[in-house]
């Protein structure tokens, strides 16, 4: 037997699960971008620096990025339901030790635990979904309302966050987390039915601590090579630990019967291709997005509401164009679709790199409008071409791989991006050429990407007379806009 449920009721139960489940999925999304504009109140209050910043944002990331997989497994062995729950409840509890946060030690400490609990939170959620509509076209009914409430909550994210920044501080912008969770917590015990997959995989815990461990060391090296010297013991040490533990993880995952990152996935072109862009997606979008904000604050005299206003083209146009993309994908191919996208976010972000403080915002807008579209139309496809090179019942592993991919990018991206901005500064330039220098590298990468996929993001013709790819039978994975993934069970 592939899955056991419990239903919650009929119609209305499935109407509580759906909103018990978008509204979780929303308080996540809404997260990653809230955070963004309330970072320079959080630099003046809690009297940190850049390094500071950087922690606050990529301790969130970095353990979403290296759990996410693994809490998809979880919820499959041990209950969605129960997943989901504890998930909602540890990133409560998160978010209230990160209003209460006096320091930028307590306040990434949340955030890591706000990380967990979105790790787990996200995957079972979509999962739930699934397993309580087994008539595909009801499903997709249903994981459209899903994808939609995480694109709403992209997209509210700045302008919350300069709202709630402006009127009661930085604290506020986790405050509102608790009355979201608290009543999902109520009406996901009344509404929720269980659910759980007996046959799934076990869970890859070397693979899982290892990975960790390695993205950890190598984001540390990178956040913290600017104050402390790249050539010093420390951050030397943790690079060459980085290495270590990577190698460690491949020989690990080499020899599991069932791994969490299956490496014979990568010997497929189209797969590995399509995870190393939307690695570049991640690294581009979500390090440049680090200092909007900051930006407009610092360098142009913004509030933090405005600022917060301002960059809302970034996530509006990526909500308006991510419905289209999969469609233009599979109409003209991955291939045109995904590079053109990144052509026009590398263009964007080239852009932003000659605004100045005197530059007015009808003449930043477009730049930003362009980043957010050109993005929105890479993501979607790259995690289609992601699943078109496994067989149909990994669909939901390539689907997760590439969010994961995505997540890992953005860990890096907000590391390697601060590195630039800092060495700058320590060379004698200020904050506003630092950012612009940032702005330049991270559209100078996206366009080099867009090359690659033009060249390379095709799956290769069969030689003549050889079979086709295996294609085994089995669940079809169904995507969302955002590159989550549930099982037909």
């Amino acid at each position: 037997m592939a899955a056991t449920h419990t239903t919650a009721g009929g119609r209305s139960g499935r109407a509580g699960l759906l909103t018990v489940t978008c509204l979780g999925q929303f308080m996540v999304l809404l997260d990653n971008t809230v955070v963004g504009a309330a970072l320079p109140d959080m630099q003046h209050r809690l009297h940190t620096q850049l390094t500071g910043l950087q922690w606050i944002v990529d301790a969130y990331v970095l353990l979403v990025a290296m759990l996410l997989l693994s809490g998809g497994v979880f919820a499959d062995r041990f209950g969605r339901k129960r997943v989901y729950l504890t998930g909602v409840a540890v990133f409560t509890a998160a978010s209230l030790v990160c209003s209460l946060a006096p320091s930028v030690g307590w306040l990434v400490a949340g955030r890591v635990l706000q990380g967990i609990g979105a790790a787990a939170l996200s995957p079972a959620s979509l999962a739930l979904l699934a397993a309580a509509h087994p008539v595909p076209q009801e499903r997709i009914k249903a994981i459209g309302l899903w994808a939609g409430f995480s694109g709403i909550g992209l997209a509210a994210g700045p302008v919350a966050g300069g709202v709630l920044t402006e009127a009661f501080g930085w604290p506020a912008i986790f405050l509102v987390n608790l009355p979201i969770g608290v009543v999902l917590l109520l009406v996901g015990l009344c509404h929720l039915g269980e659910s759980r997959n007996p046959s799934a995989a076990a869970i890859d815990v070397p693979g899982t601590v290892l990975s960790v461990l390695a993205v950890g060391a190598l984001t540390y090296g990178l956040i913290e090579g600017g104050a402390r010297g790249w050539t010093s013991p420390v951050i030397l040490g943790s690079f060459a630990a980085a290495v270590l533990l990577l190698a460690a993880f491949v020989a690990v995952e080499a020899r599991r019967s069932a791994p969490m990152l299956p490496l014979r996935l990568f010997r497929q072109r189209l797969f590995t291709v399509s995870n190393t862009a939307m690695v570049v997606v991640g690294f581009a979008l979500m390090g440049s997005s680090f200092f909007f904000s900051q930006f407009f604050v610092y360098v142009q005299g913004s509030s933090i509401l405005r600022a917060g206003l301002q960059t809302l083209p970034v996530s509006l146009t990526m909500v308006i164009a991510s419905p289209y993309a999969g469609r233009l994908a599979a109409r003209h191919g991955f291939r045109i679709v995904v590079t053109t996208g990144l052509a026009l976010a590398g263009l964007g972000l080239l852009a932003l790199g000659m605004v100045h403080a005197d530059t007015g915002y009808a003449n930043v807008w477009w730049r930003l409008g362009l980043v957010g579209t050109g993005f929105a139309l890479a993501m979607s496809p790259l995690t289609g071409a992601a699943i078109q090179a496994v067989s149909p019942q990994e669909g939901g592993l390539a689907s997760g791989i590439s969010s994961t991919t995505r997540q890992i990018g953005a860990v890096l991206g907000v590391a390697v991006l601060g590195a630039v901005v800092r060495t700058r500064q320590s060379g004698g330039a200020s904050f506003a050429t630092g950012i612009d220098s940032a702005f330049v590298a991270a559209g100078a990468v996206t366009a080099a990407t867009a090359v690659v996929t033009g060249l390379w993001l095709a799956r290769p013709k069969p030689a003549e007379g050889s079979a086709a790819p295996h294609r085994s039978t089995g669940p079809d994975p169904v995507t969302t806009s955002n590159g989550a993934s549930a099982h037909r069970l």
